[in-house]
């Protein structure tokens, strides 16, 4: 294609460090009015392509709901570029001037990087411009210890952003800055974002592996020896889940035809967090409440929870809820029990009027 490569962003973070939150940000200003958004979501219903702010009705979101980030993702998107200038085009002409991958939180990035940086038809028509990696300022410690595709999403970043710093300690946040810079000390390390102006976060020139470390130019040389037998080294037999990122963690969606009662809802979720909310990696959920006739987006990490936010309208015509659960060492029976225990509650009239978290 004619013409100077478009830009790609990469934006990468484990999960709930807020990704969605700093994309909607990004699409909202004026600037980002020709940007092509794609979402990759770990799970075989997705919800955060629903949940992304469109500056106006012609926006086009992307989603690839692949599931685990190997062979499958890496072939998805290869297409999904390659067919993106005419495939979304608009009177016939390629509309968008830059292109921003939001990806799923359990996301090892090496292949990503590699797919865009490496493959001849792809660098014809796009260039990596930069990574922005998001960290869990409450959680983002614990999480840098015991899941390396967060080790890795910081150690490829050109910018890092901690977030939630409005309700994590300022010295949990210092001690993570500091230890963000020994990962990465190429990249800037932001922690104010209120005060960031997310356009100039995507002013990068070009993503340049030779700033980083040995380890991240390490990752990339093993993508592209490996490249051309990933296929063959990933077992992806009847009994490979593309849900899973592994054996302890695992994606389910739960969907409800009819609203839920606020009350029901409410306790469902202090049952789960009391009982197993360090295994709730995140929680995304869009709700038909009983009480309500707008939509609730509710959206937790462990046990932080933020406060439920209140559409103006629902983003399509599926007014079923439904609730996204990431969860480790847990399963759906896990989900359903307590909320059979709390719904026989509810229909004894024990939790009539007990509703509060969205009261």
């Amino acid at each position: 294609m004619a013409g100077k490569p478009i830009p790609v962003t990469l934006l990468t973070g484990f999960l709930g460090s807020g990704k969605t939150t700093l994309l909607n940000r990004l699409i909202s200003a004026p600037e980002m009015s020709k940007a092509l958004v794609i979402i990759n979501e770990f799970g075989s219903i997705g919800l955060d392509h629903d949940l992304v702010a469109h500056s106006n009705e012609d926006d086009t979101v992307v989603e690839m709901a692949s599931g685990c980030l190997c062979c499958t993702i890496k072939g998805d998107l290869q297409k999904t570029l390659k067919d993106a200038p005419w495939r979304y085009s608009r009177s016939g002409e390629r509309w968008f001037d830059r292109v921003i991958i939001e990806t799923t939180g359990l996301a090892d990035p090496a292949p990503i990087i590699h797919t865009i940086m490496a493959d001849e038809k792809l660098i014809e028509t796009y260039r990596l411009a930069e990574i922005i990696t998001m960290v869990d300022g409450v959680n983002g410690a614990g999480t840098l210890d015991t899941q390396p595709e967060a080790l890795k999403q910081a150690a490829v970043a050109d910018t890092i952003l901690i977030s939630k710093t409005d309700i994590a300690n300022a010295d949990v946040v210092e001690a993570l800055s500091l230890r963000l810079e020994q990962i990465n000390p190429a990249a800037e390390v932001l922690a104010a974002l209120d005060s960031i102006n997310p356009v100039e976060l995507l002013e990068g020139a070009n993503f340049n592996p030779d700033l980083k470390s040995a380890d991240v130019r390490a990752w990339l040389d093993e993508e592209a020896y490996s490249d051309h037998a990933h296929h063959h080294h990933h077992d992806h037999s009847h009994s490979h889940d593309i849900n899973r990122h592994d054996e302890r963690i695992s994606s389910v969606c739960i969907t409800f035809d009819e609203p839920m009662p606020a009350a029901v809802f409410d306790q469902w979720f202090g049952l789960l967090t009391s009982l197993n909310g360090v295994n709730m990696l995140r929680v995304k959920g869009l709700i038909h409440m009983k009480e309500m006739e707008s939509p609730l987006v509710i959206h937790g990490v462990q046990h932080v929870w933020h406060p439920p936010a209140i559409l103006q309208d629902w983003p399509s015509d599926d007014r079923r809820s439904r609730i996204v659960f990431i969860m480790r060492d847990m399963e759906e029976s896990d989900l359903r029990t307590a909320l059979g225990f709390v719904t026989d509650r509810y229909e004894s009239a024990e939790l009539v009027g007990q509703a509060g978290l969205i009261s």
